[in-house]
């Protein structure tokens, strides 16, 4: 059986919850709280996705 494991790494396994990502007009990647719809953060230092977030279609 799979573990997730070693404890206190820092790596998550699975997807966040509650948040989702789109890209914004300037390519840059933009993440969103699913439930107020707020924007939370824009990821500027490189343009590819936050790791572990759903994208919005």
């Amino acid at each position: 059986m799979a573990k997730n494991k070693p404890y206190g790494d820092n790596q998550r396994i699975g997807a966040v919850k509650g948040r989702s990502q789109t890209k914004t007009p300037s390519g840059n990647y933009v993440k969103r709280d699913t439930s107020t719809g707020r924007f939370m953060d824009v990821k500027t230092s490189d343009k590819s996705p936050f790791k572990g977030v759903r994208k919005e279609k």
